[in-house]
């Protein structure tokens, strides 16, 4: 650019319709609207100029070794309580677990699994015995849970269900994540899919001292399922009436948001290995109690190596038994304290002069 004699270049003309910042307070120059319309934002919103150019106040906290050092040394006095009160609610919720499929198949079958059949046809379909006893100085004060625990898997087998069709019923038409029980016999399927088919239909029935224990099997699953999921003028059509019958059936004259047993076997477990809510004994039991147990054994899991047990269980207010949340407040804990005190020895053994320039490194 030429200076003397007054003569400028095209390209100074250009760079001086781009002023840096505009000092009018109405009205805006062509030459600065150009410079906002190419950067994609109005002159006159002068917060937004601001937030862009990240010209806003702002609070910026600078991480000394005392801050760093006390956050985690605080992290670990609060998470380590947590961990341990949980862990100790969970340790205080009794648990009765017993597998009780390994009896029903007779010694020449136990080791030759294609003569079960297909994967839900019952190999035997008979009553099974079983006794459970109440652990000593142990007593079920509380609402005595009972689940069966099961292992699924498959990604196939999961999404074969349709959502629309459980809240809307004969409406929904698209059932084509249903495949292959979308349909029988020309006719829709109301629940379709894999997974209604496959019902968990074991039953249980439990008796102490020649007395039946009563199993509430009412408010089993979520309420949020029953009254958003489930449709209340949905019931079950062509139901369990193919040629190969998968799990258990429904009764077609009570709708689906009232057949809690179908809503909680359709809510699916992330993991292949999980429990299910069956019902609730609320009557108490005290330590030493025997309890005989009567089972239908028709779920078949032989062909596929599946296990099935059965699970008595207390509650808290935390729910079930479960360790895994008070060891990770303790982990997180435990760990907090330990880089606490680790970097509390680095600024100790070579201590760093807030602001000292001499550290940064352009200077070394």
């Amino acid at each position: 650019m030429e200076v003397e004699g007054g003569n400028t270049s095209a390209n100074d003309a250009v760079a001086r319709k781009i002023p840096i910042q505009s000092r009018r307070a109405k009205g805006c120059p062509s030459s600065f609207c150009y410079f906002n319309s190419f950067s994609g934002f109005s002159g006159n919103n002068h917060v937004f100029y601001q937030f862009t150019q990240q010209n806003l106040p702002a609070c910026k906290p600078v991480l000394t070794p005392s801050w760093i050092v006390t956050t985690f040394l605080l992290m670990g006095v609060i998470f380590i309580p947590i961990g341990l009160v949980t862990l100790r609610t969970s340790h205080s919720v009794i648990e009765i677990v017993e597998r009780y499929d390994t009896e029903c198949i007779p010694e020449k079958f136990r080791g030759n699994k294609e003569n079960c059949g297909g994967i839900l046809k019952p190999c035997l379909n008979e009553n099974l015995h079983n006794v459970l006893r109440v652990p000593s100085s142990k007593d079920f004060s509380n609402k005595l849970f009972t689940f069966y625990v099961y292992k699924q898997s498959k990604f196939p087998y999961v999404k074969s269900r349709n959502d629309q069709q459980l809240l809307h019923g004969l409406k929904s038409n698209d059932t084509s994540s249903c495949q292959p029980e979308d349909s029988s016999n020309g006719l829709p399927i109301v629940p379709c899919g894999l997974i209604a088919w496959s019902l968990f239909n074991d039953t249980f029935k439990f008796i102490r001292e020649s007395s039946e224990l009563v199993v509430n099997r009412k408010n089993i699953a979520w309420k949020s399922d029953r009254n958003h999921k489930f449709g209340k003028q949905v019931y079950p059509f062509n139901f369990q009436n193919g040629t190969f019958i998968g799990g258990g059936s429904l009764d077609p004259s009570v709708p689906l948001s009232d057949q809690e047993d179908l809503i909680v076997w359709m809510r699916t477990a992330a993991l292949p290995s999980f429990r299910k809510m069956y019902g609730r004994i609320e009557e108490d039991l005290d330590a030493d109690d025997v309890i005989a147990v009567h089972l239908m054994n028709n779920y078949n899991t032989y062909s596929f190596g599946g296990k099935k047990k059965l699970v008595l269980s207390t509650s808290s207010w935390l729910g079930g038994k479960n360790d895994f949340l008070g060891v990770a407040y303790v982990f997180v804990g435990s760990s907090s304290i330990i880089i606490s005190l680790v970097f509390m020895l680095l600024h100790v053994k070579n201590p760093r002069p807030y602001g000292e320039t001499a550290y940064l490194s352009w200077n070394r």
